[in-house]
């Protein structure tokens, strides 16, 4: 169940259990009752269902693309799910997704299977916004990221993630100030999101309709990026885990 806004930051205080909660709404004398003692694979289990429920945005074209309830303590966080990804029913399926796939592949050694059942998979929106009369994608409005950006932050509560890796500007704008790549592509930074600090790592988006990260300087801070990542904590534990874990 959703937690209504004026009690989401008590019912996510405990990264591994819920409190019971009980609350009276005066004006209507109802009587709120929440879950008590779930884990955080099932606070994140909940919170998919809800999330895959989600009809706010009237402008959408889709309704919301999930990675599934990974628990994890990496996020890599896109911008948008494309045309093709409601379809499959998974977020960077299809271009874009194969670049950033072999990114990690050729930097931190892990595949997509890796990285799909051992990363948390999140945007700024979850849903395809629809094309321009031109035909590009049409980026999401104030409205829509505002109404989007509530998952994102019981996601932080909840998996309390030790990196986040923002996909492209519009994913880095909702962390830092983005006012070129260059000043922000290749550095690792600390931030404070929903209660929870943690590293964030910004990445470009790996679209074949940018060349930024092909030519300089954008491909040598890509690397640097990539590589920061692969050295960071959190990326060495996943992999590790992961070498272990095979046959």
């Amino acid at each position: 169940m959703r937690t209504p806004k004026a009690s989401r930051n008590e019912s996510f205080a405990c990264p591994v259990s819920h409190e019971v909660l009980l609350e009276c709404d005066a004006s209507s004398h109802r009587f709120l009752i929440y879950m008590a003692a779930l884990t955080r694979q099932e606070l994140l289990d909940r919170h998919v269902i809800e999330l895959l429920r989600c009809r706010r945005c009237p402008r959408m074209q889709s309704t919301p693309v999930s990675g599934g309830a990974v628990l994890s303590n990496l996020m890599i966080i896109g911008q948008a799910p494309g045309p093709r990804e409601p379809m499959l029913k998974r977020p960077f399926a299809h271009t874009a997704g194969k670049t950033l796939f072999r990114w990690f592949e050729k930097f931190c050694g892990i595949d997509e299977a890796v990285v799909r059942s051992r990363i948390y998979l999140a945007a700024v929106c979850r849903c395809f916004p629809g094309k321009h009369s031109s035909g590009t994608d049409r980026v999401p409005g104030p409205d829509e990221i505002r109404n989007c950006s509530s998952w994102m932050e019981d996601e932080i509560r909840i998996l309390q993630p030790r990196l986040i890796i923002p996909v492209g500007r519009l994913a880095i704008m909702q962390f830092i100030e983005c006012a070129k790549l260059q000043n922000v592509i290749g550095r690792k930074f600390r931030i404070t999101r929903a209660g929870h600090r943690f590293d964030l790592i910004p990445l470009p988006h790996p679209s074949g309709a940018s060349p930024w990260h092909k030519i300089p300087p954008g491909n040598a801070l890509t690397e640097r990026a990539l590589k920061l990542i692969a050295r960071h904590p959190a990326m060495e534990g996943l992999v590790r885990s992961a070498q272990r874990s095979r046959p």
